[in-house]
């Protein structure tokens, strides 16, 4: 059975179910799983392990590269089965969890989990639980739709777990480029010069010996939840285009731009989906997560290749990809996270980053992360390996939330995930603030002007005015800073 996929024949003798896998974890263990928002995730293994929660006691540490799909993280959770978490998640349920203390997350730029882990600052990988489209002749694992960590997790594990995917086609082979630093001291520069560079091999190397179990299974990734472009997304990415467009007339920029990252979400992904009536052509693109919007750049002509750690689209999307996975195989290339999002070859490559914030005040401090200061949301992700090392860091949001309830400019975020030094611009709907230059006091004048909803503009300007008769290089009034968040916890609305 499976020649094909399973191309060494004494590991097919560890073909078992998935039930019969979980009975490999021990309580109290770390694992490793695949999977970067959504895509590649292990599909049956996290079910059989919340059974096992739901009978016995069994409480892990569960990394990954970025969120699972299939609800996976909401039924561990539900199961008690999570003890920890990192570096990112996107599930209501288990969000739950972390914001009731019941579940330790700790929110990690994702460049950096597998650095800790290398560096002993993190539990060493007990399991690791890999989706793959087969495994080679000598025992190589061939990933699916994303790379993430799964590499290093193989590479650290006492155990390693083969999800078998049947659904994933065979023509992904050769996708990957699987390259992963070595440790400290006397690590050599990573060899990557452009963003078509491969540096690395085909597959992941394991000894077959450390193989413990091979689960089959045979289904599809979660398809995105993106929503298409609206008025207000639409106009944002028309301010970013103006804005890269007079880069352009500036000659700080050529029409191939520079290779662009986008941050999972709708906002950024109709930001790239503007790119098609744009004046852009033989475009690159160095990210984390190629969405719909990379694909629809590719089929247009304007992007030349695209590099990422995962593939996470719609339903429709994904399963044309699928089938037609050779006509884009010399223009795509997955990478390990770390090396997606690696500050070194990020600063090499001179990127293009736009992101989404939660929200962002009025000298450019930006919340990705926390609702109200102290709830998270789902976690950092990769915008911030993209901010620090860009050559051009772009946040993009609404202005307003909840029906215009919330403002998303606000005097201070009451969290900071970015702080006004790895921001160059910032846009909403409304307009776009371009912050290079510019001193504090010349930012907020800006931003209010710019980006903020005119629903909340007169107060953010009361705001400031009284702010600056304090002085200070950056004034506020400690004591009203964060009245917004405040007004909205008690009356569900920011508006005065």
């Amino acid at each position: 059975m499976y020649e094909d996929r399973i191309r060494q024949p004494e590991l097919r003798q560890k073909i078992m179910t998935a039930e019969e896998a979980a009975r490999l974890f021990r309580d109290g263990m770390s694992v490793g799983m695949s999977g970067f928002t959504k895509a590649g995730d292990c599909k049956a293994l996290p079910a059989a392990l919340a059974e096992r929660a739901r009978q016995e006691d069994l409480k892990l540490t569960l990394i990954t590269g970025a969120s699972l799909g299939n609800d996976s993280d909401g039924l561990m959770a539900q199961a008690g089965l999570l003890a920890r978490r990192m570096p990112f998640q996107a599930d209501a349920s288990l969000r739950k969890k972390i914001n009731d203390g019941e579940v330790m997350f700790i929110d990690q730029h994702l460049s950096e989990t597998v650095e800790q882990l290398r560096g002993h600052n993190l539990a060493p990988i007990d399991i690791a639980v890999i989706e793959a489209v087969a495994i080679t002749e000598d025992g190589g694992i061939v990933p699916s739709t994303s790379v993430g960590n799964s590499a290093s997790f193989v590479e650290q594990a006492a155990q390693v777990i083969i999800e078998l995917n049947l659904r994933m086609p065979l023509s992904l082979e050769g996708l990957h480029d699987i390259y992963v630093p070595a440790a400290r001291p006397g690590r050599t520069p990573i060899p990557m010069l452009n963003v078509d560079d491969r540096i690395g091999g085909a597959a992941i190397r394991v000894d077959p010996a450390r193989i413990a179990a091979i689960v089959v299974t045979d289904s599809a990734d979660s398809p995105s939840a993106i929503l298409p472009p609206d008025d207000e997304t639409q106009a944002i990415a028309g301010h970013v285009i103006e804005f890269l467009s007079g880069e352009v007339k500036a000659g700080r920029l050529t029409p191939a731009l520079l290779p662009l990252q986008a941050g999972i979400g709708t906002i950024a992904n109709a930001v790239l989906h503007g790119l098609l009536d744009s004046p852009f052509a033989g475009l690159t693109m160095y990210s984390e997560v190629l969405q719909d919007s990379a694909f629809e750049l590719l089929d247009s002509g304007q992007l030349d290749f695209a590099s990422a750690s995962s593939i996470t689209l719609s339903e429709a999307r994904h399963e044309t990809f699928l089938q037609e996975v050779e006509r884009y195989r010399s223009r795509l290339v997955l990478r390990p996270q770390e090396i997606s999002n690696h500050p070194e070859v990020l600063r090499r490559l001179g990127i293009i980053a736009i992101n989404t914030a939660l929200e962002f005040d009025i000298y450019g401090n930006v919340n990705s992360t926390h609702v109200g200061g102290t709830h998270m949301m789902n976690g950092i992700g990769g915008s911030g390996d993209f901010a620090r090392n860009a050559h051009l860091s772009i946040f993009v949001s609404k202005s307003v939330a909840k029906a215009g309830a919330i403002s998303s400019v606000v005097p201070m975020v009451p969290h900071v995930d970015h702080t006004e030094h790895d921001v160059d611009v910032v846009a909403t709907e409304w307009g776009l603030a371009d912050l290079r230059g510019l001193a504090p006091r010349e930012r907020a004048e800006l931003i209010i002007e710019r980006c903020a909803h005119p629903h909340y503009r007169e107060e953010l300007r009361h705001y400031f005015r009284q702010a600056c008769k304090r002085g200070g290089q950056t004034p506020h009034m400690l004591e009203l800073a964060f009245s917004w968040h405040e007004r909205f916890r008690r009356a569900r609305s920011m508006l005065a």
